[in-house]
C-alpha cells in the first residue's frame, strides 16, 4: 500500500513538474528571444550611425581635395602647421586648441610633397567642420594618409597630437589595415580588432571608410569608440537570471561578465584584458570559464542559418543570439536552464511535501500492523539464521502457522537438515581436495625446475649467438686485412732484384765502367734505390695489415669476454678516447665499407678520456657502423654517406651518433628494433641490436633510433655517461 501510494505521488510529482516546465520554458524562451531582438538593435545603432557619418565625410573630403588650390595650400599650410626640431609635423602651439580646431600628427620619417600637403590641409578642413557635430555621440573623428600623416578631432585628449612621439607610426595599428584594397576589396566601412592608443592608452575599436581618386588610396577616415557604456550595459541591463556576452566571430571576447577585469574608467572591461598596452594577449579567467566561452563561441557559428535560439546541453543553458550590423559582431544573452527549472521544481516540491505527508500517516499505520504480524516472527527466523551459521542446525519455529510465515518457518527447518547433510560431504570432499593439492603441488615445482633448465639453455643459446655475430663481424676485418697483405707481398718487386744482381754479375769485370759509361748501368743505382725506397713502403703496408689483424684477433678474444661477463659483474672500467675508439670501429668495418663505396664523414669533438668499458662500447659501434652499411644497399654508390658525431650533451652524458643516407625504418618498426631476433634483412638474424641496446643499458647509457621514414635515413644514438678519467701521474 505504502508503494502504491508512493508511485501516486511521484508521478503526480512528476506531471505537475512537466506541465510548469514546458509552459514556463516557452514563455521564457521567447521573451529572451523579444529581448534580443529588441537590445542588439539598439547596440547596433552607433554602428550604423558611423557608417552614415563616413559616407557624409568620404564625399566632403574628396570635394575638398579637388577644391583646394596649390596657392591656397601654400598659405595656410605654413600658418597652421610647422616643421619642429624633432624632425615631426605638428599643429603651431600657438593659438591651438584641441577642444576646438583638429590636430595634425607627421611622424618625421615623412616626407611631405605638395600632393600630401593639400590632402593633409583638405583633411583638416573637414574635421573642422564635421568633427564637433560626430563628437556627441563618437570618442573622437580621424583621417589618415596611406604615407603615415593623420589629422584628429579628439577633445577628451586636445593635446594628443603634440604628445605622441616622432616616430609614432599609425599605419601599424588594425584600424588602417583594414581600409587597404588586399584587405577590402569591396571598399566599404570596415571595423577593427580592440586596440590600445598608445598616448591615451585606451581601449577601443575603429570604424575605418577608404577614400579612392582615381583608383589611388588617398586616406582612410574612421571613428573611434569607447565601449565602456555598452561593456556596461551588457553586464548591467539583463535579464533576470542570464547574463550577456558579446564576441567576434574570430573569437577575440568583447566582454563577459565573470571573464572581466576592472578598467580604469571604473566598470568592468574585458578589452584591456584581452588587448593590452604591450600588446601581449591574456586570457582572463579559470580554464573552466575559458572552455565554457569556447562551447558559447563555437555553437553561436555552427548554427544554421536563420536560427536565433540555440540551447548548449553540455552546460545546461540556453543561447539566444543576434548580429550586430557594422562590425559583425554577435550579442549572446545566456539564460542558464536552471532559471526556467527552478520554479517549476519549486511547484513540484510542493505537490511532492503533500504526498509525502499523505504517505507518512499511511506507513504509520502500516508500521504498528507490521510490528505485530511479521517483525515478531522475522526476529526469530533471524535468532534460527544465526545458530545454523554457527553449526546449531537442530532450530525451534512455529510451524503451525497457516500463513506465509508457517511455509517459510518449514521450509528453513527443511532448509537446515539439507545443509548439515552438505557440511558433512563438504568435509569429506576437502579431505580429499587437500590430498590432490600436495599432488599438485609435487608437479609444479618438478615442472619449474625444468623451466629453469630451459630458460638457462635459451640465455646460453643467446650469449652463443651474440657471440657469433659479433666475432663475424671482426673475422671480416680479419680476413680483408690479410687478403690485402697477401696481394701486397705478391706485388712485391723481388724479381727486379735477381735481374739486377745478374746484371751486375755479367759485368763484374768491368763494373766501374759499367755502373759509369753504359747506358743500363747509369740506370742501375737510381732504379735500386727507387726499388728499395717501394719496398720500404710495402714493408710499411704489410706491418701495418698485420697489425691490424692482431688488433682484431685481440677484439675477437675481448668480445667472448664481453659476452662472457654479461652473467657475472660489470668489467672494471678503464680510460678511453672516444674518437679513436670510432675510428677503431670504422677501421673494423673498413673492408665492408670500401667494398660497398661508402663515403665516410666525421664531426668528432675533442673530447677528454673517460671512464667507460671499452669493448662493449667498440662492439655496439661496430654493429651500428655495419648496419648503416648494409642499410645502404639500396642507394647508388655515389650517394652511399655514413656520418657519425661524437659530442658533449650537458655535462653528465657523451653522445655519438651514427647516421646514414639508406633504406630508413617505418615508423611501425622504430618501437620492435631492439627486439630479440628482429631482423628487416633476409640474412639477418636480429641478434645485433638487441645485444647493443644491452650493453647500452650495461654502460649505465641507451641506445635510441629515429627514421623520418622509410627511404629518408635512419640514425642511431648512443649516449653513455661522462665520467672523465684522472690524469695519470
Amino acid at each position: 500500500m505504502g508503494v502504491r501510494i508512493g508511485v501516486i505521488i511521484a508521478l503526480t510529482t512528476l506531471l505537475s513538474y512537466l506541465h510548469i516546465l514546458n509552459a514556463l520554458r516557452e514563455e521564457a524562451l521567447a521573451h529572451l528571444e523579444r529581448y534580443v531582438t529588441e537590445r542588439s538593435q539598439r547596440e547596433q545603432a552607433i554602428f550604423l550611425l558611423a557608417k552614415d557619418n563616413h559616407t557624409v565625410l568620404k564625399k566632403a573630403l574628396e570635394e575638398r581635395i579637388q577644391s583646394l588650390t596649390q596657392e591656397e595650400v601654400s598659405a595656410r599650410f605654413d600658418r597652421l602647421f610647422v616643421h619642429l626640431p624633432d624632425g615631426s609635423v605638428r599643429n603651431r602651439a600657438e593659438g591651438f586648441d584641441g577642444t576646438k580646431m583638429p590636430g595634425v600628427f607627421v611622424p618625421r620619417r615623412v616626407t611631405l610633397d605638395a600632393d600630401m600637403r593639400r590632402r593633409l590641409l583638405a583633411a583638416y578642413d573637414v574635421l573642422s567642420w564635421y568633427g564637433p557635430a560626430f563628437h556627441t555621440r563618437f570618442t573622437n573623428t580621424y583621417i589618415t594618409l596611406p604615407e603615415g600623416p593623420l589629422a584628429i578631432y579628439w577633445p577628451e585628449h586636445p593635446t594628443w597630437s603634440q604628445e605622441a612621439e616622432p616616430d609614432f607610426w599609425s599605419l601599424d595599428f588594425d584600424f588602417f589595415p583594414i581600409s587597404l584594397p588586399q584587405n577590402n576589396p569591396e571598399r566599404k566601412t570596415a571595423w577593427s580588432q580592440i586596440i590600445v592608443d598608445p598616448v591615451s592608452r585606451t581601449a577601443m575599436v575603429s570604424a575605418s571608410t577608404p577614400l579612392d581618386t582615381e583608383d589611388k588610396h588617398v586616406a582612410t577616415i574612421s571613428h573611434d569608440m569607447f565601449l565602456e557604456e555598452m561593456v556596461a550595459r551588457t553586464f548591467n541591463d539583463v535579464l533576470p537570471g542570464s547574463y550577456n556576452v558579446i564576441f567576434r566571430d574570430d573569437g577575440q571576447l568583447i566582454a563577459h561578465p565573470s571573464m572581466a577585469e576592472k578598467g580604469s574608467a571604473g566598470s568592468y572591461n574585458v578589452l584591456e584584458t584581452l588587448k593590452r598596452p604591450d600588446g601581449a594577449p591574456a586570457q582572463p579567467g579559470t580554464p573552466e570559464q575559458l572552455a565554457h566561452i569556447r562551447d558559447i563561441i563555437e555553437r553561436v557559428k555552427n548554427r544554421p542559418p536563420g536560427e536565433s535560439l540555440l540551447k548548449l546541453p553540455e552546460h545546461g543553458e540556453y543561447l539566444a543570439t543576434a548580429r550586430l550590423e557594422g562590425p559583425g559582431w554577435n550579442f549572446v544573452t545566456v539564460l542558464p536552464e536552471a532559471t526556467v527549472t527552478r520554479p517549476a521544481f519549486q511547484a513540484a516540491r510542493t505537490v511532492l511535501l503533500l504526498g509525502i505527508l499523505s504517505l507518512c500517516l499511511e506507513l504509520g499505520i502500516l508500521y504498528w500492523v507490521l510490528q505485530k504480524q511479521i517483525t515478531h516472527p522475522l526476529l526469530a527466523f533471524t535468532r534460527a539464521t544465526d545458530r545454523v551459521a554457527s553449526g546449531e542446525f537442530h532450530v525451534e519455529l512455529d510451524t503451525s502457522r497457516n500463513d506465509e510465515l508457517g511455509q517459510l518457518a518449514r521450509a528453513f527447518r527443511l532448509m537446515a537438515d539439507q545443509v548439515q547433510r552438505r557440511e558433512e560431504e563438504l568435509r569429506h570432499a576437502n579431505e580429499s581436495l587437500e590430498q590432490r593439492v600436495e599432488e599438485r603441488t609435487r608437479e609444479l615445482k618438478e615442472l619449474h625446475v625444468q623451466l629453469v633448465q630451459t630458460a638457462r639453455r635459451a640465455g646460453m643459446a643467446e650469449v652463443a649467438t651474440n657471440v657469433l655475430h659479433n666475432v663475424g663481424n671482426v673475422l671480416n676485418s680479419v680476413y680483408t686485412s690479410a687478403q690485402l697483405a697477401r696481394e701486397r707481398v705478391n706485388d712485391l718487386r723481388l724479381a727486379h732484384v735477381g735481374r739486377i744482381a745478374h746484371l751486375l754479375q755479367e759485368h763484374q769485370s768491368d763494373l766501374g765502367t759499367f755502373l759509369t759509361q753504359d747506358e743500363r748501368g747509369r740506370n742501375v743505382m737510381p732504379f735500386l734505390s727507387m726499388l728499395g725506397q717501394n719496398l720500404l713502403d710495402e714493408q710499411r703496408e704489410i706491418l701495418s695489415l698485420l697489425e691490424d689483424v692482431g688488433r682484431y684477433t685481440e677484439h675477437v678474444g675481448d668480445i667472448v669476454k664481453v659476452q662472457q661477463n654479461y652473467a657475472r659483474t660489470p668489467r672494471i672500467h678503464e680510460s678511453v678516447q672516444l674518437a679513436e675508439l670510432v675510428e677503431d670501429a670504422l677501421r673494423i668495418n673498413l673492408a665492408g665499407l670500401s667494398r660497398h663505396q661508402v663515403k665516410v664523414v666525421r664531426e668528432l669533438a675533442a673530447l677528454p678520456p673517460v671512464l667507460t668499458d671499452k669493448h662493449k662500447a667498440l662492439m655496439i659501434l661496430v654493429n651500428l657502423v655495419s648496419n648503416a652499411k648494409y642499410a645502404m644497399d639500396g642507394v647508388p654508390p655515389a650517394e652511399r654517406v655514413l656520418f657519425l658525431k661524437l659530442e658533449r650533451t650537458g655535462t653528465d652524458h657523451v653522445r655519438i651518433q651514427v647516421h646514414d643516407n639508406g633504406m630508413g625504418i617505418a615508423p611501425e618498426m622504430l618501437t620492435r628494433i631492439f627486439q630479440y631476433g628482429f631482423t628487416t634483412r633476409e640474412e639477418g638474424h636480429g641478434f645485433g641490436l638487441h645485444s647493443s641496446a644491452l650493453a647500452a643499458q650495461e654502460l649505465g647509457g641507451s641506445l635510441t633510433v629515429h627514421s623520418n621514414g622509410p627511404g629518408q635515413g635512419a640514425t642511431f644514438t648512443l649516449e653513455i655517461p661522462y665520467v672523465p678519467a684522472q690524469p695519470e701521474t
